[in-house]
């Protein structure tokens, strides 16, 4: 992953590569990436016929993957099920999944093979080991911020937070856009205790987001179409402008699990 200061030399091919995900959501696949940014695997699994075992990675030198990891779980696809040590756990569209540390069978089947489910997956390492819950979106409170006349309009689910499911590290949530508001996470910030990964989705297939981020008095940009994801180091800011409304999940791993923990900075000051 790069530093603030190789940034500022690299090339928008150069960005994409160190900062995009653009290789997910394979139907009748599970697809894991391993970024060297607080540890984080960021990954999809899209079962159409038999369900996907998850298996571990070369990379976390474990046994299985959640030996000494927790796993936030998305679902932005079809009706879904998830099984944890022989425990089936249903997910329609935008419900999620806790798993906690210490859980060596995972899999992931589709309820309907022609809608398959479209499990996201965010893992981070965990030290302290908590409950699998399952998260229904519609059950949970959502904060509304932002104004249509700013174009910013937007409400927010918080899905795995300290006030919330516990988690040892991870903090997961998404924010979905209204019609005709296309800016998102304003002001602009940043948070040195954590890192964070956006998955950009319900974006239509000719449209795209605009993703900021760098230190603010250097941006640059990626273009990012549907199901891609971007990744955050902690001195860069993170927001976007899209050419329609759209939805985000947002996913955060580090020191601190104060989603309140930012620091802000003005558009004004952005360059």
């Amino acid at each position: 992953m790069a530093d603030a200061v190789r940034f500022r030399t690299m090339t928008t091919a150069e960005l994409r590569e160190t900062f995009l995900l653009t290789q997910l959501f394979h139907p009748g696949q599970i697809d894991l990436t391993y970024v060297d940014l607080d540890r984080t695997v960021i990954g999809s699994a899209v079962p159409v016929g038999d369900s996907l075992i998850l298996p571990t990675d070369d990379a976390l030198k474990a046994s299985y993957f959640t030996e000494r990891r927790e796993l936030g779980i998305l679902n932005i696809g079809g009706p879904g099920i998830v099984a944890v040590n022989g425990e089936s756990f249903d997910l329609d569209n935008l419900d999620a999944l806790y798993v906690g540390r210490g859980n060596e069978a995972v899999s992931f089947a589709s309820q309907d093979g022609d809608q398959p489910a479209e499990f996201y997956l965010l893992s981070y390492p965990a030290h302290v080991t908590y409950p699998t819950k399952c998260i229904k979106s519609a059950n949970e409170p959502r904060v509304k911020l932002g104004a249509a006349e700013t174009a910013n309009q937007r409400e927010i689910t918080k899905l795995i937070h300290m006030a919330g499911v516990r988690s040892c590290q991870l903090v997961m949530g998404f924010t979905q856009l209204a019609e005709g508001s296309v800016w998102n996470t304003m002001p602009p910030h940043t948070h040195m205790r954590r890192s964070e990964v956006y998955l950009y989705f319900n974006i239509p297939f000719s449209d795209r987001v605009v993703h900021l981020l760098g230190p603010a008095h250097e941006t640059r940009s990626l273009v990012i179409a549907n199901k891609q994801v971007a990744v955050s180091p902690g001195w860069s800011i993170h927001a976007g402008v899209g050419t329609t409304s759209y939805t985000f999940c947002w996913g955060m791993g580090g020191e601190n699990q104060d989603y309140g923990d930012m620091d802000k900075v003005a558009v004004a000051d952005l360059l």
